[in-house]
């Protein structure tokens, strides 16, 4: 088993990762705002084009929650990097910080088990089966109701149109691409028996990685160094 090597990140760049998230909060909300008043024109490639663009920022809102959990927001300030990974983990139709970030170490820690809460229940790796798994282990009741209050509420200023089409659907459309890029492909089926994360990775082609979930095609390139920040995990490929 070959040890892998991390580059370290330099005193200046400490804070790269910081700048990096809120690059992605933002165009996530500026994005929003902007679809949340676009007149929606069901003959326009544009409007659907603005799912897929709202869809990609939801799921690096996610991934930017899931830096932080492992500490690479902001390595060298705990606080920030941490209160970073709640803002993202609100954001992202109100999942909870504290419950989602014990559940990825018991991930990390015994990806591919039983005791893995990604990973699909005895006799359920078909690919639905196995989705839906998922979200029953992420989603809560609390979530639901609070995204409902908040529909309702922001429905009063906003065309309900445009909040199902940039704002809901995004949501769940993003949990997809979490789920088949981020799990799924990486984890299904049988590993080879020297294969200790029991994660597979995609072709190297950066561009790709980036478009179909920041780089988390590369998994076990993840899986090996799980502290590397999502913007640099192309570098371990």
């Amino acid at each position: 088993m070959t040890t892998r090597t991390i580059p370290v990140l330099p005193p200046q760049a400490a804070l790269s990762g910081v700048w990096v998230a809120l690059l992605v909060i933002s165009a996530w909300a500026g994005c929003l705002i902007l679809n949340f008043f676009w007149e929606v024109s069901w003959t326009s490639p544009v409007s659907y084009l603005r799912i897929l663009l709202q869809t990609h920022l939801f799921t690096g809102l996610f991934i930017t929650a899931h830096d932080a959990m492992h500490g690479s927001v902001a390595p060298r300030h705990p606080k920030l990097n941490h209160a970073i990974g709640k803002l993202a983990t609100l954001l992202f139709i109100f999942n909870s910080y504290k419950l989602l970030r014990p559940k990825h170490y018991k991930h990390h820690r015994h990806v591919a088990s039983e005791q893995d809460p990604d990973f699909h229940k005895e006799g359920h790796e078909s690919f639905w089966r196995w989705y839906f798994d998922f979200l029953k282990e992420y989603l809560t009741w609390w979530q639901i109701l609070l995204a409902a209050v908040t529909f309702n509420l922001l429905a009063i200023w906003i065309p309900q149109e445009n909040l199902i089409l940039y704002w809901v659907v995004p949501s769940l459309l993003s949990t997809f691409q979490l789920f088949y890029f981020g799990t799924y492909l990486p984890h299904k089926g049988e590993h080879e028996p020297g294969n200790q994360h029991k994660a597979r990775s995609q072709d190297k082609n950066h561009l790709w990685a980036f478009v179909s979930c920041y780089f988390f095609g590369y998994h076990f390139e993840h899986h090996d160094a799980p502290a590397t920040a999502w913007w640099r995990l192309w570098r371990l490929k």
